[in-house]
């Protein structure tokens, strides 16, 4: 549940302002559909402050990788969690199984150990894993960075036997995953296509003004139609064929994130008690423009609009259909 700072009411003129900014803020986005910039850094807030300084460095050992891949690759094997363990043995933040930590692990730190448990030696390995496959496979035709994350997922040999990314639905979405859920770690370095799912994901929230908040709602018959904050975008965005995961920590990677004065209509808008950990959001809202969002705030409360600038707001995602098929709790179902 969120600490809110309460907007107050909206009377007909500030609603018919809001329906005006909605018009007029999908006229300007019209002419920014399919332009794009190669995204450069990090975004703010996308990785937790702790490992930050860790991806960056790492992120640039070879031409393969980049700290927005690097994020992705140990996002979607851990979620940041150090004492990650699957049941298949793969042990800490990038899941490395025991006989490969022996081969590759390194010491990140310069401790004098190789602690897979070690945060630092495990992101350090993990970039120095992936380069060493780029090496293996430097001479395949195709994209490096997919060549790469290819042999990563089927090995180096069927890279170099197939002359590229092999014919494996399963290596060949591996690419995709990774490739895509890195946008969502990058810093745009140019403006991002706004997105064609954005007024339908609206209208849906809209027609659910007023509607009491419940938690753990999430729109079902036996919950009388009520949602809690990520159960109502999650419902919107489903109504235009978009599936977000089911907790507003989780839907914050489901896109390119966008700086304060690059927000749309239809853009998620988030809020957290740590602005530097993006573990810590508790909040989420639909971005309707003006400064204002649709959102289910707390118990108590109906779905309404209130306003984004809060002390806890951290940041916003565009929501795309691919961002949202390349998270691990898309990839777990």
């Amino acid at each position: 549940m969120r600490k809110f700072w309460v907007a107050g009411g909206l009377g007909a003129g500030l609603v018919l302002l809001l329906g005006l900014l909605l018009i007029g803020t999908y006229v300007a986005a019209a002419g920014l559909a399919g332009i794009g910039g190669r995204a450069l850094g990090l975004a703010k807030g996308a990785v937790p402050a702790e490992y930050l300084t860790q991806v960056q460095k790492w992120g640039t050992l070879c031409p393969a990788i980049s700290p927005a891949l690097l994020a992705a690759q140990l996002y979607q094997e851990s979620g940041w969690n150090p004492k990650a363990q699957s049941p298949a043995a793969a042990q800490g933040m990038a899941q490395f199984i025991p006989a490969t930590w022996q081969t590759h692990g390194v010491d990140g730190d310069g401790d004098g150990k190789r602690d897979v448990w070690d945060p630092e030696d495990a992101i350090a390995s993990a970039a120095s894993y992936d380069c060493e496959l780029a090496k293996y496979v430097k001479d395949a035709p195709g994209d490096a960075t997919h060549n790469m994350l290819a042999a990563y997922n089927a090995g180096a040999y069927r890279v170099i036997q197939y002359g590229g990314v092999p014919p494996y639905r399963e290596t060949q979405n591996y690419v995709k995953t990774i490739t895509t859920l890195a946008k969502s770690f990058e810093a745009p370095a140019g403006p991002v296509a706004p997105s064609k799912q954005a007024a339908g994901a609206i209208y849906y929230a809209q027609d659910k003004l007023g509607t009491p908040y419940l938690w753990g709602g999430t729109g079902t018959a036996e919950q009388n139609g009520r949602f809690d904050c990520s159960g109502l975008t999650k419902a919107a965005y489903h109504s235009v064929g978009i599936e977000l995961p089911r907790v507003a920590n989780d839907q914050w990677n489901a896109g390119p994130h966008l700086k304060r004065n690059e927000l749309l209509p239809g853009d998620l808008v988030f809020f957290a008690y740590d602005l530097k950990d993006p573990r810590s959001i508790h909040h989420v809202g639909i971005y309707v423009g003006g400064g204002y969002m649709i959102n289910a705030p707390y118990t108590g409360a109906v779905i309404r609009f209130d306003k984004i600038d809060t002390p806890d707001y951290l940041g916003a995602t565009r929501v795309t259909s691919d961002g949202a098929k390349a998270l691990p709790a898309a990839n777990a179902a």
